[in-house]
C-alpha cells in the first residue's frame, strides 16, 4: 500500500471516527436531556410533525405551564376534527389561548413563524415541544431567530406503537436520528460561517414580517 493510499485511508477513518463520535454524542445529549416541567413560561411551541407532540403540549398547557398554546407549521387542510379531539382536554380555552400559525413548513420556518408571534404577544419566554431527536436543531434555530428570548425545552419520546414491528420502527428511527444528525450539523456549520461572516445572516424574523396565525377552536363550524 502506497503511502498516498494510507494517508486517504487514514483521513478516512479520522473522518468516519468524528462522525460516529458526534452522532453517539447527538443521541446521549438527547436522550438525556432534562425536562423541567414546573416552571411556567409565557407561552408553549410546539412543531407539528411528529407523534405525541401535540398531545404533550396539551398536557402542559391544561397543567397551566403557559398563558398561550401557539403550534407552529400547521397545514392548512389540517382536519378540524382531530383537533377538536386534541383539544379536548382544555375545550374552554381552546378559542382565546390556543393560536395555529400555518405560514412554516421548516424548522427555520417554525423559528422565524414563532418569532414573530412572540413579539407580536410581547412574550419573552417560551417552553419548546418536540421530538428529543429533533430539539438540538430546533433549538439551535429558535436562539438564532429570538436571542433574547429565554426558551425551555421539552422533548418528546415517542414510544411505538402497539403492533408494530420492532425492527422495522427500530430501523425507522435510526435513519430519521442520523438524517437529523446531518441536519443538525448543516445548521450548526451555517451559524458558524454568520459569526465569521456577519454580512451572510438575514435579520431575524426577516421571512415572517407577520404570522397567518389564527385562534383555534374547539367547537365544530
Amino acid at each position: 500500500m502506497s503511502g498516498r493510499v494510507k494517508l486517504l485511508a487514514g483521513l478516512a477513518g479520522a473522518c468516519a471516527g468524528l462522525w460516529l463520535g458526534g452522532l453517539l454524542w447527538f443521541v446521549h445529549s438527547g436522550m438525556s436531556r432534562g425536562d423541567d416541567q414546573v416552571r411556567a413560561t409565557d407561552a408553549i411551541v410546539v412543531l407539528t410533525g411528529g407523534r405525541l407532540r401535540l398531545e404533550t403540549g396539551i398536557d402542559l398547557f391544561g397543567g397551566g405551564r403557559a398563558r398561550k398554546l401557539f403550534i407552529s407549521g400547521v397545514n392548512h387542510h389540517v382536519d378540524r376534527e382531530a383537533l377538536t379531539r386534541v383539544f379536548e382536554p382544555v375545550a374552554s380555552r381552546a378559542q382565546c389561548c390556543i393560536v395555529l400559525g400555518h405560514d412554516a413548513d421548516n424548522t427555520r420556518g417554525n423559528a422565524r413563524e414563532t418569532a414573530s408571534w412572540m413579539r407580536q404577544e410581547r412574550f419573552s419566554s417560551l417552553r419548546l415541544v418536540t421530538s428529543w431527536y429533533h430539539m438540538p436543531r430546533s433549538l439551535l434555530e429558535f436562539h438564532r431567530a429570538m436571542p433574547s428570548v429565554e426558551i425551555v425545552a421539552s422533548p418528546v419520546f415517542a414510544k411505538a406503537e402497539p403492533g408494530e414491528d420492532r425492527v422495522a420502527a427500530w430501523a425507522g428511527a435510526a435513519g430519521l436520528t442520523i438524517g437529523e444528525y446531518h441536519k443538525f450539523l448543516a445548521v450548526r456549520l451555517l451559524i458558524s460561517a454568520e459569526t465569521l461572516f456577519p454580512g451572510l445572516a438575514a435579520p431575524p424574523g426577516a421571512d415572517f414580517p407577520g404570522t397567518t396565525a389564527t385562534a383555534a377552536t374547539a367547537r365544530r363550524q
